[in-house]
């Protein structure tokens, strides 16, 4: 076997790490531990930013819309430039290709409005929605009561809160309060709480309560085909960009074709959402950094160890000098040597910071303030190839580091090194 076996790589599996120390060197623990403390690190930066990524952008692609039709005259005047959904809807049915992407489309009607109870008041914005409405996200985060029965022709007063609108304003499902919408005059509602929510994304849960669109559809003097928007809700998100257009030009080529007198605006959910994606690609660089500053943790540590093992091999490395043997061949036998400690470090570091990551997924250990986070814990979300790319980067940093650190075998003498102690 060994003759046919690479006997660089011969020699270093026959050597140990500790050489003819029958103690472990505590230079290369040290070393091994930097090693290992730099891929959990590594790791669990990693999994942390991509589950703040993942679970931010879910809430915000659960509770906006993916896909946003306005009217293009918006805030011309105070009672807001409305938006025919049926229009919309046909135009989006005669464009099959179009219509094959779309999951749902909802029409809503969002107006500003005062809930009162007897101790307190607060301003809030009113959200109507009407029967395509997909309500899943806030039914799964409820934590009292219920989300409204769907109803496409029959009015509703029933309409869920936050649990911070609750808190401050002492609400609980069940309980009926006093909305006053602000027009032209003041025109008031009684409507019940069907249910309080908590999805922990502040710029939702301070300003909205969700209800039937019918209420405002009244208070405005709307028809039952009129609102704010029309909300779509595409099956697939990689591409909302190209979406947006394609809807776009096909809402303009319809108004031609239809000669109808109405223009509409096509936004997607990172446009109306930027300060989140924005602070999101922030974390992206804050990754690059940590693990810029890890690698060369790891690849100082890793020069340190070679050192550390070549100085106490010196008089082996002048006995192979002395029987013939090249500096390249010297050099390719302590890299794979240094190979080993590199595997055993990548080898805990891994058990170590994906054990971690799955206790924290599993467990929730490490807690959030979710008003500053949009969380209450920590999210944690593993890819097997992510960790597989990360892994290989470090082989490849960790050879090329043992590469340039191997070039000091060429200095050594065998004449000096047959006497070194």
């Amino acid at each position: 076997m060994a003759s046919i076996m690479n006997h660089e790589l011969y020699i270093a599996r026959r050597m140990t790490l500790d050489g003819e120390r029958r103690q472990g060197s505590p230079s290369l623990t040290v070393a091994l531990v930097g090693i290992v403390l730099a891929v959990v690190v590594m790791i669990l930066s990693i999994a942390i930013v991509m589950g703040f990524k993942g679970e931010i952008t879910g809430k915000i692609m659960h509770l906006d819309a993916h896909l946003r039709v306005d009217n293009a005259a918006l805030g011309i005047d105070d009672n807001y430039a409305s938006v025919n959904g049926r229009e919309v809807r046909e135009a989006i049915a005669e464009e099959a290709a179009f219509a094959e992407r779309v999951e749902s489309i909802s029409l809503i009607a969002d107006k500003s409005a005062i809930l009162k109870t007897d101790q307190d008041f607060m301003g809030i914005i009113y959200r109507g929605v009407d029967g395509g409405y997909d309500w899943r996200y806030i039914a799964a985060n409820m934590i009292e009561g219920n989300v409204p029965a769907a109803t496409d022709s029959a009015a509703s007063n029933a309409i869920v809160i936050s649990k911070a609108v609750a808190d401050r304003l002492m609400l609980h499902a069940g309980d009926q309060v006093m909305t006053y919408f602000i027009d032209n005059k003041i025109k008031v509602r009684k409507l019940t709480i069907a249910g309080v929510f908590e999805t922990d994304l502040e710029a939702f849960d301070n300003a909205y309560v969700v209800g039937d669109i019918s209420i405002v559809q009244g208070v405005n003097g709307w028809n039952g085909d009129t609102g704010t928007q029309v909300a779509l809700n595409m099956k697939r998100t990689t591409d909302l960009d190209a979406d947006g257009y394609d809807l776009y030009t096909l809402l303009a080529e319809n108004t031609l074709q239809h000669e109808s007198k109405n223009l509409f605006f096509v936004t997607t959910t990172h446009q109306n959402n930027l300060p989140f994606f924005a602070w999101l690609e922030m974390l992206d660089m804050n990754v690059v950094i940590i693990l810029t500053l890890m690698m060369i943790v790891a690849a100082f540590t890793l020069i340190s160890a070679m050192l550390m093992i070549v100085l106490e091999r010196i008089r082996v490395i002048g006995n192979f000098k002395a029987l013939g043997a090249t500096n390249g061949s010297i050099r390719r036998i302590f890299i794979y040597l240094t190979g080993k400690l590199i595997l055993k470090a990548l080898v805990i570091g891994n058990t170590i910071g994906i054990g971690l990551a799955l206790l924290q997924k599993h467990g929730h250990i490490v807690r959030l303030d979710p008003s500053a986070y949009y969380m209450p814990y920590v999210p944690v979300q593993l890819s097997f190839s992510t960790l597989i790319l990360l892994n290989l980067g470090i082989i490849v940093v960790s050879y090329l580091t043992l590469l340039g650190a191997s070039h000091i075998i060429s200095t050594i003498k065998p004449t000096s090194t047959m006497r070194f102690e």
